[in-house]
C-alpha cells in the first residue's frame, strides 16, 4: 500500500478498508484474534496473565535462562510477556545455573541461523547439547523476525531466505557450521526461537538451510507501514505470514494472497493453521469439520502444550452447546397434533418444549412480560426496560414452554439482585441491558439444580464475531401476526442487518444493532422484549448476540427489529459476573 501525501493509503485488491487500517489492529487486538493462553482479553486488548493463572493440567516443566525451573511453558511465557524478555530455554529438569541453555545466533558472513539446543538429559547425562542449523523448509519472515529480535534487532527481519549449505563451501565459516538442521515454525509473538515449534533434527544433505537479514530502517518509500513503524512490501500483506512482527499486515484483509486462509473477521492465517486442532478464526471457520486434517506427529512439546492449554481453558466453560441428551416431554406430541392451529409469531414457529435451553421467562407479579437468556453461573441477561430495581417482584422461569403452566423440567428461581446498566435511558432505549443475579440454593454455591433441559449461552467479547447477513435465531412468547400473545414459546431465523442507522436515523444509538428481514416477514414483537437473539459459529457454539429491545411497526417492511448488541457490553457484564461466566476462550 503506497502512502499518499495526505498519509491515506491507496486501495489494494487484498487489503481491507482504510477505516480498518486506521484502527491499527495487531496480534494483541482480541476483537479480531485470540489471545494465547498466557494472556487474557480485556477492553479489546490482550494483556499478560499472572503465571499462577496458567493451566496446570497436561504440562511439562520448563527450564528458564535464569537457572530456574518453571511449572509449564505457559508459566514461562506469562513471565516473558510481563518482562518483554526471553525467558524459556528448553523443556526438562536440568535447569541449574551451570546447565547449558538454549541460544541462537545469525552468522554475520552468511546470514545462516544457528541454534544450540540442550540435550535435556535425553542421553542420560545432562550438561550437553547440540549445535544445529535451521532447515529451510518451513522458514518464513515470522520466524526470521523472532531470530532477529533475539539478535537485538527490535523490528525483526527485513527478509527470510535459504541457501544450499554446499554453496558456502568457499566461505571461511563453512567448516564451523553444523551438518544437521531442525525445522522451525513460529507464530510471530515469540521472543526467542526456543518458544517456537521445533521439529526433529535431520542430516542436511541436499537440504537448504535458513538465513535471515535483519531489518534496518531506511528512508525509501514505504509500501506498507506496520503499526510498529516497520515497512514491508505490499505483496507481504494478507499472505498469512506475520512479516511485520506485530501481525498488523494480516489484520485487515478483503481476501488473502497465495493459499492463506481468510477468516470472516478479515484476518489471514497460514494454511498450516487450518485444521490443526487449534482455533485461529474467532468463529472457528478454520477448524470446521470440512477443514479437518491430521496434525503433525513430530513436533516438540511447545505447540502441543499450547493446544492442550487452550483445550483445557475451553473445557472449563460450559456454554453455547445444548445438552443433546434431553428428551422433550409429552407436550411435544400435543404440539404436533395441534400445530396447524397455533398462532405464529411473525415468521416464527413453535419450539419444542426443551429446544431453547437458555431461554428464560421473567415473571413479574405472576405475569410474563419479558424473556431473557441464561449465561451461566447465577446470571441472566435481559433488557433494562423489562425490570426495575425491586428484585422482590421477579421470578425467573427456566425451561418453560407453555406460558400457562410449568412442565416437568421447569425450574423457578428467585432474584437476588438486579444490575441495570447505569447509562440506561428509558426514553431512547440506549444501553437497554440488565443483569439478574439469581438467589443461591440453601447451603450451596449454585442457583439451579442439575437439569439437562437448561444450558447457558456464551457471551461474545468481540463485535467482529458475526458479520452482516449471518443467520441467527430469535425466540419468545411475543405477539403474533394477529397481535395476540403466544401461549407457547416461538422461534424464528433472522439475518443480521448492516448500517441500521439508515432506517432509524438519530434514534439508532451505539450499542444497538438490527436483525430480521427487510420485507417484514420475520420480526420480534411486543412481549419478546429481553429475549435472546442467538448466533451460531462454525463449530456449533451459540452466542448471545443480541437482546430484543425495541422496534417500529412490528413485521412491517423497512422496519427491522432493534437489539441491544451484547458484545458492546462485554466489559460491563464481565465486571459483574467475573471471568468464568462470560467467555469461552479468553479467560
Amino acid at each position: 500500500m503506497r502512502t499518499q501525501d495526505s498519509g491515506a493509503p491507496t486501495p489494494d485488491g487484498f487489503l481491507g478498508s482504510t477505516e480498518c487500517l486506521e484502527k491499527k489492529f495487531t496480534r494483541a487486538s482480541c476483537d479480531l484474534v485470540f489471545c494465547p493462553p498466557w494472556e487474557r482479553c480485556a477492553n479489546g486488548r490482550c494483556s499478560c496473565k499472572l503465571p499462577y493463572q496458567c493451566p496446570r493440567e497436561d504440562v511439562a516443566p520448563v527450564c528458564g535462562r535464569d537457572g530456574r525451573k518453571y511449572l509449564s511453558y505457559c508459566q514461562a511465557m506469562a513471565l516473558s510477556c510481563r518482562t518483554k524478555k526471553p525467558l524459556m530455554s528448553h523443556f526438562g529438569e536440568n535447569c541449574g545455573v551451570d546447565d547449558p541453555k538454549f541460544s541462537s545466533s545469525i552468522d554475520r558472513d552468511t546470514g545462516v541461523v544457528m541454534l544450540y539446543i540442550p540435550d535435556n538429559g535425553r542421553s542420560g547425562g545432562g550438561g550437553g547439547g547440540e549445535e544445529l542449523l535451521v532447515c529451510g523448509t518451513l522458514w518464513d519472515t515470522a520466524a526470521a523476525n523472532v531470530a532477529c529480535k533475539e539478535d537485538k534487532h527490535p523490528l525483526g527481519a527485513a527478509s527470510a531466505g535459504f541457501v544450499s549449505l554446499k554453496s558456502l563451501i568457499t566461505n571461511p565459516s563453512y567448516a564451523m557450521l553444523p551438518r544437521s538442521c531442525v525445522s522451525v515454525r513460529c507464530q510471530g509473538y515469540e521472543t526467542s526461537l526456543a518458544e517456537c515449534v521445533i521439529y526433529d533434527a535431520a542430516r542436511i544433505g541436499n537440504r537448504n538451510v535458513a538465513t535471515a537479514t535483519c531489518y534496518q530502517a531506511t528512508q525509501a518509500e514505504c509500501e506498507f507501514m506496520c503499526v510498529n513503524s516497520k515497512c514491508v512490501f505490499l505483496n507481504q500483506t494478507c499472505d498469512g505470514v506475520d512479516d511485520c512482527g506485530d501481525r498488523s499486515d494480516e489484520m485487515c484483509c478483503k481476501r488473502c494472497r497465495k493459499d492463506a486462509f481468510h477468516c470472516r473477521t478479515g484476518v489471514c492465517v497460514s494454511r498450516e493453521a487450518v485444521g490443526d486442532g487449534m482455533i485461529d478464526c474467532l468463529d472457528g471457520k478454520d477448524e470446521s469439520p470440512r477443514n479437518a486434517k491430521s496434525t503433525e506427529t513430530h513436533i516438540l512439546l511447545s505447540n502441543t502444550e499450547t493446544r492442550a492449554n487452550r483445550q483445557h481453558l475451553e473445557s472449563k466453560l460450559y456454554c453455547g452447546i445444548p445438552n443433546s441428551t434431553t428428551v422433550d416431554d409429552e407436550e411435544e406430541e400435543e404440539q404436533r397434533g395441534r400445530s396447524s392451529r397455533v398462532k405464529r409469531v411473525v415468521g416464527g414457529i413453535p419450539a419444542k418444549p426443551t429446544q431453547i435451553k437458555w431461554q428464560v421467562a421473567i415473571v413479574e407479579k405472576g405475569r410474563i412480560n419479558c424473556g431473557g437468556a441464561y449465561i451461566g453461573g447465577c446470571w441472566v441477561l435481559t433488557a433494562a426496560h423489562c425490570v426495575s430495581s425491586n428484585r422482590n417482584v421477579y421470578l425467573v422461569n427456566f425451561s418453560l414452554w407453555r406460558k400457562s403452566r410449568a412442565q416437568d423440567t421447569t425450574d423457578i428461581v428467585p432474584v437476588q439482585d438486579i444490575h441495570i446498566h447505569p447509562m440506561y435511558n428509558d426514553s431512547s432505549y440506549e444501553n437497554d441491558i440488565a443483569l439478574l443475579q439469581l438467589q443461591k440454593l440453601p447451603f450451596s454455591d449454585k442457583c439451579l439444580e442439575e437439569n439437562p433441559a437448561i444450558s447457558a449461552v456464551c457471551v461474545p467479547w468481540s463485535l467482529q464475531l458475526f458479520q452482516p447477513n449471518h443467520t441467527c435465531s430469535i425466540s419468545g412468547w411475543g405477539r403474533t401476526a394477529d397481535a395476540r400473545s403466544s401461549d407457547v414459546l416461538l422461534w424464528a431465523n433472522v439475518s443480521l442487518i448492516a448500517d441500521c442507522q439508515r432506517f432509524y436515523k438519530d434514534r439508532f444509538k451505539p450499542g444497538m444493532m438490527c436483525a430480521g428481514d427487510l420485507d417484514g416477514s420475520v420480526d420480534s414483537c411486543q412481549g419478546d422484549s429481553g429475549g435472546p437473539l442467538v448466533c451460531e459459529d462454525d463449530l456449533g457454539v451459540s452466542y448471545l448476540w443480541g437482546i430484543v429491545t425495541w422496534r417500529d411497526r412490528c413485521g412491517q417492511p423497512g422496519f427491522p427489529g432493534v437489539y441491544t448488541q451484547v458484545a458492546h457490553y462485554f466489559e460491563w457484564i464481565r465486571h459483574h459476573t467475573g471471568w468464568p461466566a462470560v467467555t469461552r476462550f479468553n479467560s
